[in-house]
């Protein structure tokens, strides 16, 4: 048989098989994706987002810091900011740069140091480039409890990005006990690269000792940290996003359509 003719039959065949397959179907209900704009560069908002800075006024949050430039700044001692608004579960776009400026005496956790807290769970702020400091407290750490993948640091005075999914925990209490029903879950990108991975948050985020699950609210403010550095933010925005991937029950066994 030649060659062109096998090739013709084997085609045939194959459209045959194709074409006599039925479409498998779940029988879930699943609802239909709500429609959104996405913006035109990756660090924009899209069209659901809700706007915490934009560069002209801090309305969104519960102080002043100063503006410059379009710049949110962070003068050492004016404390943290809050926004006024709470939050469960969201994807956080930020952007950050730490001082230009470098003495030899700002090393460790002394240089560019910051803070981006979801309630009591914090995602590390501080310059890492050529920064020797402990793993677990250097950029892009969830403090005290994992480091990064890897760093991804951009040089002093750069600006750098970070995108978040932070799932909220779910917790009991019940007789001043705190039982979690579900942990919370972050997932984190510093300029574009995978740092932390669906980390299971293991509690707060202490300094002084290990890290332990207490008693909040579901939805809590996000925070920035005054830890006495000259940082500067811009392009902050949020999405409320599900705390889980919902899987309704079917309304029937799975099928095929004829």
């Amino acid at each position: 048989m030649q060659k062109t003719t096998l090739f013709t039959v084997l085609f045939v065949f194959v459209c045959t098989v194709v074409g006599s397959a039925q479409d498998w179907r779940s029988g879930i209900p699943w609802e239909k994706p709500v429609l959104v704009t996405p913006g035109v560069k990756p660090s924009d908002p899209p069209s659901d987002a809700i706007i915490l800075f934009n560069g002209k006024d801090m309305s969104a949050w519960d102080k002043e810091w100063s503006i410059d430039n379009g710049e949110l700044l962070c003068v050492p001692g004016k404390g943290d900011i809050t926004t006024k608004r709470k939050f469960g579960s969201v994807q956080l776009h930020i952007e950050f740069a730490t001082p230009a400026e470098v003495s030899d005496s700002e090393t460790g956790q002394g240089r560019g140091n910051s803070g981006v807290f979801f309630g009591s769970y914090e995602l590390q702020v501080l310059d890492s480039y050529e920064n020797e400091t402990y793993h677990d407290g250097q950029c892009a750490s969830i403090y005290k409890q994992v480091p990064p993948l890897v760093n991804v640091c951009r040089k002093p005075g750069e600006w750098q990005s970070y995108d978040v999914i932070f799932n909220r925990p779910e917790l009991k209490i019940e007789n001043d006990v705190v039982y979690v029903i579900r942990p919370g879950y972050i997932t984190v990108f510093q300029n574009g690269v995978l740092v932390i991975n669906h980390h299971q948050l293991l509690g707060t985020t202490f300094f002084h000792r290990p890290p332990v699950y207490e008693a909040h609210e579901p939805k809590l403010p996000i925070r920035l940290q005054d830890h006495g550095n000259n940082i500067r933010f811009r392009n902050i925005w949020v999405r409320e996003i599900p705390d889980t991937n919902v899987r309704p029950e079917p309304t029937r066994e799975p099928y095929h359509m004829q």
